[in-house]
């Protein structure tokens, strides 16, 4: 019987440091061994962001710690591994390099096969860790750095359907919530916040919801939330500007999501698998207003688990069992890339100027 693949994934383009080791089962389902995270937060906090030169200090003090742990709870040893995926990007290129020379090490020592992922294409593939999920289906990836409608036709092969032209989802929440006094990272919070407040307390801009598509700004809201916070003086405001805030946001993505629904389906009129992956797709009104919105439209909903929105390496290691199939390796000298677009033929949609 032919040994199934079993890949070590390793992820570092931000501030978690990430070992993962997952291997395919006899249906073709993925099996996660272990997935190892270790957070920065502590290392951040101070700061009120992610310092990049901290971040790959961590990254170099934990990186072989949290590698050899998830090689230890997996029961396996590293001659049974298959091959070696590590985030090549995009990402802060100090802390790809951490994770990426790490991968190549292990790769030339051991002889193994060495895998460069895309961290997009990792949130990308990342339902597959739960489900077995087939191509073409239509994917948001709703994140931090990163906020786009992508049709994934197959590994490898993405059509960018929209995308930000300023800001990232995963920051306006991260702002608005050090503008009302949540401390990093405070992003994942405001729901919390919001559940205690007035959707209605404040009205507050929807950029670009009647035009550009399925194209996403997020850079006015930000400022709108600014302009209040100034003015604010009770906790109780605070909870209303939270709830007023995540109200604004189910409302765009409810419908600049089936703007994108209706540009899906001109491509792949046999498909209506939708995905949402991204540590935003983690927060639960989101999802509720995602999932009512597939069950009008027709379309099937497919969220990542929790435990995998965030950044890890379970999602890069699944991507390299994909390539691993496929036998695309990567030679050693593959460099980090913090600018690396899924879509690479896609118009470049960000700064002032920018005509929708």
């Amino acid at each position: 019987m032919k040994k199934k693949p079993i890949i070590l994934g390793i992820e570092t383009s931000c501030d978690e440091t990430a070992a993962s080791i997952i291997q395919e089962n006899s249906d073709g389902s993925v099996k996660i061994l272990s997935n190892i995270v270790s957070s920065q937060v502590e290392v951040h906090k101070e700061f009120g962001g992610v310092v990049p030169e901290l971040a790959a200090r961590s990254h170099a003090e934990k990186i072989d710690l949290i590698t050899k742990k998830a090689i230890k709870d997996s029961g396996i040893r590293i001659d049974d591994i298959s091959a070696i995926a590590s985030t090549a990007g995009p990402g802060l290129i100090v802390c790809l390099s951490v994770g990426l020379n790490f991968g190549k090490a292990i790769a030339a020592s051991s002889g193994k096969p060495f895998i460069a992922v895309n961290h997009l294409e990792g949130h990308a593939l990342s339902p597959k860790l739960d489900s077995k999920v087939s191509y073409p289906y239509l994917a948001l990836l709703i994140s931090g750095g990163h906020s786009q409608y992508l049709s994934v036709e197959n590994l490898g092969k993405y059509k960018r359907l929209g995308t930000t032209i300023d800001d990232a989802l995963g920051e306006a929440f991260d702002k608005t919530a050090k503008l009302i006094g949540i401390e990093f990272p405070g992003g994942p919070k405001i729901e919390e916040y919001a559940r205690l407040g007035d959707p209605n307390k404040f009205k507050l801009p929807k950029p670009i919801i009647n035009k550009g598509g399925c194209n996403l700004s997020f850079a006015g809201l930000k400022t709108a939330v600014l302009m209040i916070s100034k003015k604010i003086r009770s906790q109780t405001e605070k909870f209303d500007l939270a709830a007023s805030f995540q109200k604004t946001i189910e409302e765009i993505l409810y419908k600049k999501t089936k703007v994108a629904f209706k540009e899906f389906r001109k491509v792949n009129k046999n498909s209506n698998k939708f995905i949402v992956a991204g540590g935003v797709a983690a927060n639960k009104g989101i999802r509720k207003v995602l999932e009512n919105l597939c069950y009008e439209e027709n379309f099937e909903p497919i969220f990542t688990p929790s435990e995998f929105c965030g950044d890890n390496a379970a999602m890069i290691a699944m991507v390299g069992l994909e390539k691993f199939k496929k036998k695309q390796f990567n030679k050693l000298d593959y460099p980090a890339k913090p600018r690396w677009a899924l879509d690479e033929s896609a118009v470049f949609l960000k700064g002032s100027g920018v005509r929708l």
